[in-house]
């Protein structure tokens, strides 16, 4: 027997959870379902076990709007954040909603039925499991889940230690004592060195160029100071929103006075390093602040790292592996037991579901953004995508909030369908993300596309979302409604 719902959710990560709590509140007659691949809730979260994982925004802003982060920390580690999603979901009823170990494969719509068909494998079987849902929410994050992105690299099976990737860490990596050489200069590596250092013989961070670097204090002093004042949900409230509009200050400074924002970063690893360090080499990159995202070193415990000689940073690149180690391309070669491939992610939206519209396959990459939330030509379908320049729950919460509107706004009026419709040429065409990192350029071509007018732009900007998404219009001339 095939069971319909109203709404069926996909993902039971930060942003389902987030997306099932705002249906439950101002949906409450609507059935909902969250399926999740894995076989616990928490999506990266749960996921990603390196040492040292943690949030690389701050929790007042990541966490949920309607329960605020209350920890100690503004910067939380892996294990706390998955704890804060279980506590939530348990909390709010969310994990009575949730089927694990079926992962959908394919959503086919009918504008015959005006509903969804979805197929799920479930568990280790792959048993096809089939429901129907009247509106589906993909809320499955943006990388690729079952491997990380591995580059080739000359001589690898030579290597006599071991090789890990971050995403795929092993429990029973033992690197106590030894060398430990991590390649990357983002998040993931950044987050390693300090980690590693505690117990290996030392740290290398091998980088073919450098990344931004600031830190910031693991607490926040703010907070600390309102809580003797307020209550301590008040507080993290209020948290929320200085984090927010000092994100966004700092993020208009650096794209329109990128020089001088880029000097106070470089300047601010020379303070921490000595002015001995060789800041110019390992710590300025090429690009232009918020090209790429910004690296955080909570309580600055990267540089503190280097600083005590524990670990050290080699800008070079590979020329192969060998059985003892790296030869990098200047002809030095670093001795290694364990090399780190903390080479990034593999993007992948919608986790490879296949999507077809009346039996015509869509191709997400020819579709265009609408709101930063629906897709042209897909009906009654959210994606969720949170921002790059700030907190990804912030754009996540707007998104589950507008589907809501959506959704009674359709019932008052008793449409079955909408989609948003538009007129090829008419808006222009851009990538829908303007970052230049490596993993969003790998899948440049495999992404929707944004326009250059509303409502076909997706904004990086929290109060102009809350604006479009909150009290806009929900009829503005772009979506179809059928009934």
């Amino acid at each position: 027997m095939i069971e319909h719902f109203d709404v069926l959710i996909v993902g039971a990560g930060l942003s389902g959870i987030g997306a099932a709590h705002h249906l439950q509140v101002h949906c409450p007659k609507k059935t909902f379902l969250i399926v999740e691949g894995r076989k616990a809730l928490g999506g990266t979260w749960d996921l990603f076990r390196y040492p040292g994982i943690r949030s690389d925004s701050d929790m007042h802003t990541m966490g949920f709007s309607f329960r605020p982060w209350t920890g100690k920390k503004a910067i939380a580690d892996g294990e706390t954040i998955l704890n804060y999603l279980k506590e939530t979901a348990k909390e709010y009823g969310i994990d009575r909603h949730i089927r694990y170990s079926h992962r959908v494969v394919q959503a086919r719509w009918s504008s015959e039925q005006s509903g969804w068909t979805v197929e799920m494998e479930h568990g280790k079987s792959g048993d096809i499991v089939v429901c129907t849902c009247s509106f589906l929410f993909m809320c499955t994050g943006y990388y690729n889940y079952a491997q990380g992105h591995m580059p080739e690299f000359p001589g690898a099976d030579r290597f006599r230690g071991r090789i890990v990737h971050p995403q795929q860490w092993p429990a029973d990596l033992d690197y106590a004592g030894k060398r430990v050489v991590i390649i990357g200069s983002g998040a993931t590596a950044i987050t390693l060195v300090p980690s590693l250092a505690k117990t290996a013989a030392h740290v290398t961070m091998l980088q073919r160029s450098p990344s931004y670097i600031f830190a910031r204090p693991g607490s926040d002093p703010f907070v600390v100071g309102l809580k003797r004042y307020l209550p301590e949900r008040s507080a993290s409230r209020l948290a929320r929103w200085k984090n927010i509009l000092l994100g966004m200050y700092f993020y208009r400074i650096a794209r329109s006075k990128p020089e001088k924002f880029s000097a106070l970063l470089i300047g601010g690893a020379q303070k921490h390093l000595g002015g001995s360090y060789d800041v110019a080499t390992h710590f300025t990159p090429k690009y232009k602040p918020w090209d790429q995202r910004l690296c955080l070193a909570p309580d600055g415990d990267l540089f503190k790292t280097i600083r005590e000689g524990d670990a050290t940073i080699v800008t070079d690149s590979i020329e192969s592996f060998t059985e003892d180690g790296i030869k990098l391309a200047s002809g030095k070669e670093l001795p290694a037991d364990v090399i780190v491939t903390a080479t990034g992610l593999k993007l992948q939206l919608m986790s490879g579901v296949e999507i077809y519209v009346d039996d015509s396959r869509v191709e997400l990459s020819q579709t265009f953004n609408y709101k930063g939330t629906m897709f042209s030509g897909i009906p009654n379908f959210a994606l969720t995508v949170g921002y790059t320049n700030a907190s990804w729950t912030l754009k996540a919460e707007l998104s589950s909030l507008y589907v809501c509107r959506l959704l009674n706004y359709m019932d008052r009026r008793g449409w079955r369908s909408a989609i948003p419709h538009l007129v090829e040429g008419s808006v222009g065409e851009q990538p829908m993300i303007s970052l230049t990192s490596g993993y969003v350029q790998r899948a440049i071509d495999q992404l929707p596309k944004q326009g250059l007018k509303k409502p076909w732009t997706l904004h990086q900007n929290y109060p102009r979302d809350i604006i479009a998404l909150r009290y806009g219009k929900v009829d503005d001339g772009a979506l179809r409604f059928s009934r």
